[in-house]
């Protein structure tokens, strides 16, 4: 999905992109009974991984109902790593951890099963204490809350007794809010619970624990549920009496006992893995896929390359595809569902996380249609544009050649031929050239823009055609206030939907219209929405008489590298101001300063993205020679008041002072005027 060329210069994305897939599924329930074959639609968006593109993961994250966090194996948790969790934690995704780069334990460190099977609880570890660090945050803010509730409802009880209740009545108070208990085992991360996916993508393959817990549960006798709780932490099973013995019992043994995981499921991975490409031993090639009922194509049998054999016989195994999107199916939620749980906090953010079903119920029927993801004809019509981005007109559905099918090309064929026949050789000269024509479908005119400025948008509610009008709510608009009122007018614009697509990666596939649910891009909105907005229709053309606001929230960090533009040629001054502004709609992150003086000045968000931003105007936006000054970096500090000194053990001794009188040395240095400047930027 990484189509810029300097994604696979780099290999990293650089930008946001969609994909909606359909696929035919099997799921297994918890009682082992098998379902039938359902078909389900996955809008997918690839959000990048470096810090630099931090707002493009901020922009998709509400259009999204769950997550795949990818985590490196090798590497562990990192800064954009707990980024991408707290961001996630925020806009309330639930989410499935992906320990990605598994080979790499095997490969390159040589690690033995049991070393790797403790890497893996370490990697547990750490990521779960990230997510207990924002529930413990979470849950102290709530604390919090509770307790100035708490007393400030206890102090108007004593003003409406006058000061009658007893200094220990709040003990026996039964009227006032409760402190309320929450369970947050369902927010960790835990193969037992099928949550976490060990994955190798280079590879093509993957697996969770039930595809090993299905497969041993006959052989041992042991029901599906329960030896998928043995098969992650430190369970051992004695070979002896059949008996899985916890960590201590297994101490009081004294017996060397391999843990269930590394014995069931890392012990046969490595094998494969030692027996391809470590050692070719073809004996236990043939054992290996003959034990696993694989077929294996002679080609990949005779293949020079000992990955190619190894990528064959884990993909047929433990394959990627399927392991993905059972996860997805199993562990992450439909649009209502989701819908139903994160709308809420979306329209009205004083809801925390501890909010009450009460509290999250809809109060009108717009509310009802988007909480529940409606998308009948009686249903309000609610899209939330996330960003606005730009695509090459040459790459526009409209604008390439048709490809014909073979029966088309022959009736094509036969239409040309009783045309020559009936109207004879000179008419046939005469006529337009329907080849052409027919190859060709009709091209927009040239207006002196080369890009296509499109919405990244998601249904909430609702559905949306090609040719209806629809109200676009700006960032601005106030949702206190009502439509009508003077404040909200300019913030509250009428577009017209032009064109409708499904995003398939660099590739766009023109619909007509688009249900409740689904991520899309849409065009019409050049000139009305800058860089994100809310679309509402009412059922049958009626006036709005309820607006939310889905983009009233900053979704992204501030963009700290200031860099300043000139082009080569004083000619282009033009070219450039446009390609600006085109930059500025088509990056969620830039931002973009005409200054007094004139000079044109662009903020990033790191290098990589001053690099991106610059590659865009030069080949894209602009299409002119453009020269950047040093790219400039604010360092700005200031002073905090800190907490006070505790008490000392002591009686009488002393602590230090937060308040008086005291001395300080300090000398002062003239600075030239370069470096006023920096100081005042």
């Amino acid at each position: 999905m990484d189509s810029r060329e300097d994604e696979q210069e780099r290999g990293i994305t650089m930008k946001s992109s969609a994909v909606s897939l359909t696929f035919k599924l099997r799921t297994i329930q918890k009682d082992g009974s098998v379902d039938a074959i359902q078909d389900y639609t996955l809008n997918l968006i690839d959000t990048p991984g470096h810090v630099d593109f931090s707002s493009e993961v901020s922009t998709a994250a509400r259009l999204c109902d769950g997550a795949l966090v990818i985590v490196d194996v090798v590497e562990g948790v990192c800064a954009q790593t707990v980024n991408v969790l707290r961001q996630a934690w925020l806009d309330g995704l639930r989410t499935v951890l992906v320990v990605n780069k598994m080979d790499r334990l095997i490969t390159e460190l040589k690690l033995t099963p049991t070393e790797a099977h403790h890497r893996l609880l370490q990697l547990l570890e750490q990521v779960n204490a990230v997510i207990g660090g924002f529930y413990a945050a979470e849950r102290m803010e709530q604390d919090q809350r509770w307790y100035e509730e708490r007393e400030r409802l206890r102090e108007e009880k004593e003003q409406l007794h006058h000061g009658d209740l007893p200094q220990d009545h709040t003990a026996d108070e039964t009227d006032l809010p409760e402190h309320g208990e929450y369970e947050d085992a369902d927010l960790y991360f835990d193969p037992a619970r099928g949550n976490v996916i060990f994955a190798s993508a280079v590879d093509h393959w993957a697996f969770r624990l039930e595809r090993f817990s299905h497969m041993y549960a006959q052989k041992l006798g042991i029901k599906e549920d329960k030896i998928r709780q043995f098969l992650w932490g430190h369970y051992y099973l004695d070979p002896k009496t059949k008996r899985v013995l916890s960590q201590k019992q297994h101490d009081r043994e004294k017996r060397v006992m391999k843990p269930m995981f590394v014995q069931f499921v890392l012990d046969n991975i490595w094998s494969v893995y030692e027996h391809t490409v470590m050692e070719r031993d073809q004996d236990m090639i043939d054992k290996i896929i003959a034990t696993l009922q694989l077929s294996i194509h002679p080609r990949d049998m005779r293949a020079k390359e000992p990955a190619m054999l190894m990528q064959a016989i884990m993909s047929q195994w433990l394959p990627l595809s399927a392991c993905t999107f059972n996860a997805i199916v199993r562990c992450l939620p439909s649009p209502a569902e989701a819908q139903m749980q994160r709308v809420p906090r979306m329209i009205r953010p004083e809801l925390g996380f501890f909010a009450s079903d009460s509290e999250l119920a809809p109060t009108n029927d717009l509310e009802r249609d988007l909480f529940g993801s409606r998308s009948g004809p009686e249903a309000v019509t609610v899209a939330y544009v996330s960003k606005m981005f730009a695509v090459p007109k040459e790459d526009m559905p409209e604008c390439k050649r048709v490809q014909l099918t073979a029966d088309e090309m022959r009736e094509r064929g036969r239409l040309q031929r009783e045309a020559m026949a009936s109207t004879g050789a000179e008419a046939a000269a005469s006529a337009p050239n329907t080849h052409e024509d027919a190859d060709e479908t009709p091209r927009e005119k040239e207006d002196g823009s080369e890009e296509v400025i499109l919405g990244f948008a998601r249904l909430y509610s609702g559905s949306v055609s090609v040719g209806e009008t629809v109200s676009a709510i700006l960032p601005k608009y106030d949702p206190s206030r009502a439509p009508s009122d003077a404040v909200n007018q300019p913030y509250i614009r009428e577009c017209k939907i032009q064109a409708l697509y499904m995003m398939m990666g660099r590739d766009l596939i023109a619909v007509q219209r688009v249900p409740a649910g689904n991520v899309f891009a849409i065009r019409g909105l050049d000139g009305v929405v800058l860089r994100n907005g809310t679309l509402m229709r009412a059922p049958h053309g009626a006036q709005l008489r309820e607006v939310v606001n889905l983009a009233g929230m900053k979704r992204h960090a501030t963009p700290i590298v200031r860099v300043a533009l000139e082009p080569r040629s004083a000619a282009d001054m033009p070219r450039l101001a446009e390609g600006l502004k085109l930059l500025n709609q088509a990056d969620p992150c830039v931002e973009v300063l005409f200054q007094e003086n004139g000079e044109h000045v662009i903020l990033t968000a790191g290098e990589l993205h001053l690099e991106r931003c610059l590659r865009d105007l030069r080949e894209r936006f602009a299409r002119c020679a453009i020269q950047s000054s040093p790219p400039l970096v604010p360092f700005r500090e200031t002073c905090v008041k800190a907490a006070n000194l505790p008490p000392p053990k002591t009686p009488g001794a002393l602590t230090g002072h937060d308040r008086g009188h005291g001395f300080a040395r300090c000398r002062c240095f003239y600075h030239p005027c370069s470096a006023n400047a920096l100081v005042a930027h």
